[in-house]
């Protein structure tokens, strides 16, 4: 046989190869990570402010809080809070581009923190399975510690009692109503 047919077989195998592990990582069932939130205890001498907030006001919070944390990230990243939390960004791959855009319907926690629950996803004209996109997501971006993506239950979880404000200060969620355009936090300062 010719050494160049030798040598494209070789190459053609090379490429269904790398093609075939890299889709079997992409599709691969990630790890399940456990939340161990234990909530903000409000002791007797804190005082505790009732925030409400619009929408609007989400929306700008958190693009200032992820535009700061993910400041080196490759992946561009824009929320979008209306009737919904719309996460929407871009995936490359094989050097074509490929937006995708996910929407999240929250949910507060007994302690305080927001599970954001997949509602659906919209990745170009492909077909891809929710939790896929989600685990690429964490797999190109380094999230901040409060923020968990959980790509088997299809979800992102936002641990809001473990982010800290000013002077030690925390703030748990108590309703997020975005049909209303409502949302009540509390804000926890410690006086000693």
């Amino acid at each position: 046989m010719n050494k160049w047919k030798v040598a494209f077989f070789i190459l053609t195998g090379a490429i269904i190869l790398f093609i075939t592990i890299i889709f079997y990582l992409a599709t691969s069932p990630s790890e399940d990570v456990q939340i161990n939130s234990k909530g903000v205890t409000v002791s007797p001498t804190d005082s505790v402010l009732l925030v409400e907030a619009t929408a609007d006001d989400i929306e700008k919070m958190a693009m200032n809080y992820l535009q700061k944390e993910l400041a080196n990230s490759p992946l561009p990243i824009d929320i979008v809070v209306d009737k919904s939390i719309n996460l929407n960004s871009e995936l490359t791959a094989f050097g074509v581009t490929v937006p995708f855009s996910m929407k999240f319907n929250p949910v507060v926690t007994e302690e305080g923190n927001i599970q954001l629950k997949q509602d659906s996803v919209n990745v170009g004209k492909v077909n891809i399975q929710p939790s896929t996109v989600l685990k690429l997501m964490n797999d190109a971006v380094a999230f901040p510690e409060w923020i968990i993506v959980r790509p088997n239950e299809e979800e992102v979880y936002v641990e809001l009692t473990d982010i800290k404000v000013m002077n030690g200060a925390r703030v748990r969620a108590k309703e997020v109503d975005l049909e209303n355009n409502r949302v009540l936090l509390e804000v926890i300062v410690p006086n000693e």
